[in-house]
């Protein structure tokens, strides 16, 4: 196994950074995908359906009629059966779990009175409508059907359009199943990658336009995202998945290393990087991931995912492996050490953070409550998870006294005069006293 080991044990925090960013991300793969996903965005703009059959018969050979983009309720029935009891019972724990985290976190509108009598405040809404995009082909992905439906419903989302690839419709399906068991979802379209993005975001003659898309996809959907936000909100940028575990010795070794395989197994562009303290821990835990390897099926996909990706950072002192943690900032983030908990206070940048030895990344992605939908690449800098915050927008309330007006129109009339908007000024000063 091609798994390097990178010795930081001399470098101070700054050191680390800088040594660091040779290994981000460059950017040509990611402008080329847009340089594409544009051709395609503009296509379906101009020619509607006719662009989503074009494109399904490229990218996924099939060859769809327009009466087939959508998918009917009978055939959601049908291919939602023929599964066995335990693994409806699992999607339905994961559905329960999802709906009470996320009905913790539901905003509230608040309103105060300043000493001029004006009453202040926002008030919350949810989104009307939004478009879950769930990917298809190498695998299918259920969880991801609860992990973005369910906060949506809870935030109170009118309209729910979900779109996958053709692939995810067949019987069995289990997109399907996991879409019957939530329920709410209004319309379903048989459509992929970039060009359903584009026809939810403008709408076409049989896809329904929406206000926001979440869900996540390969480069190009997320390329097309980027390239549509403005027209339709989006959750965030998301590209392949990735963990950083932060390992001391203390735990079974064999915990670090089944984690590692588990993010590796995700894509060939998957991510999986381990920070430990000294050389000896770096080869323990490379030894293991060895060991652990010949257990797993996708082993080409895990392979080439840890020789291009994966990283053992040894560091000298937890200073030095937050400041990598804070620089990489990771989607998933695992502190498998002796005081775990104390690590919180300083980490800055992460998607989501598993503290302790029996919180694995897997738990998260299937059933602990939150959305698994997390800002990748290094964007857990300024993105946050999916979650139903991410279905609400906000309204300022602003009601102002004759007072206040009165009060305040003063230095507010000031401003406007700097700023040459006389018409500003006169809106002011017609409700004076002046």
């Amino acid at each position: 196994m091609d798994l390097a080991i990178v010795d930081f044990s001399e470098l101070s925090e700054e050191e680390i950074r800088k040594k660091l960013s040779p290994e981000k991300k460059v950017l040509s793969e990611f402008h080329e995908a847009e340089r594409k996903a544009a051709g395609i965005i503009e296509d379906v703009l101009n020619h509607g359906d006719e662009a989503l059959l074009k494109y399904t018969r490229i990218y996924d050979s099939v060859d769809l009629k327009r009466e087939n983009i959508e998918v009917s309720s009978s055939e959601i029935e049908r291919f939602s059966s023929g599964f066995d009891e335990t693994f409806i019972e699992a999607l339905k724990v994961s559905i329960k779990r999802v709906g009470e985290f996320h009905r913790q976190d539901i905003p509230s509108d608040w309103f105060f009175k300043d000493e001029y009598g004006n009453r202040l405040g926002q008030r919350y809404l949810p989104i009307e409508k939004v478009g879950i995009y769930i990917p298809g082909g190498k695998a299918l992905y259920p969880s991801s059907v609860v992990m973005t439906a369910v906060p949506a419903m809870v935030a109170g989302v009118r309209r729910l359009i979900l779109s996958s690839p053709p692939s995810s419709y067949r019987e069995p399906s289990e997109i399907c199943l996991a879409a019957k068991l939530v329920g709410g979802i209004d319309r379903f379209y048989r459509v992929g990658g970039v060009q359903i993005i584009a026809a939810m975001a403008f709408g076409t003659e049989t896809v329904e336009k929406v206000d926001k898309i979440v869900g996540p996809g390969n480069i190009y959907v997320a390329a097309a995202k980027k390239l549509l936000y403005g027209v339709v909100d989006i959750d965030m940028i998301a590209g392949p998945s990735e963990v950083v575990v932060v390992w001391d010795g203390s735990s079974n070794v064999q915990f670090a290393a089944a984690d590692v395989l588990a993010q590796a197994e995700h894509d060939e562009d998957a991510r999986a990087i381990c920070i430990v303290f000294n050389m000896g821990h770096a080869e323990k835990l490379k030894r293991a991931i060895n060991e652990l390897f010949s257990r797993i099926e996708r082993k080409v996909v895990a392979e080439k995912s840890l020789a291009r990706n994966g990283r053992i950072f040894v560091v000298r002192n937890r200073a030095a492996a937050v400041a990598l943690i804070n620089e990489i900032a990771p989607e998933h983030l695992e502190i498998m050490t002796e005081n775990a908990e104390e690590y919180l206070d300083e980490i800055r940048n992460a998607g989501a953070v598993f503290i302790g030895d029996y919180s694995p990344v897997a738990i998260g992605d299937y059933i602990a409550g939150p959305s698994h939908v997390l800002p990748t690449g290094g964007t857990a800098r300024f993105f946050s998870p999916l979650s139903v915050r991410s279905f609400f927008k906000s309204s300022s309330i602003i009601e102002i006294t004759p007072r206040g007006c009165e009060e305040l129109g003063q230095f507010a009339s000031i401003i406007a005069e700097k700023e040459k908007l006389n018409a500003h000024r006169d809106s002011i000063k017609i409700r004076r006293s002046d």
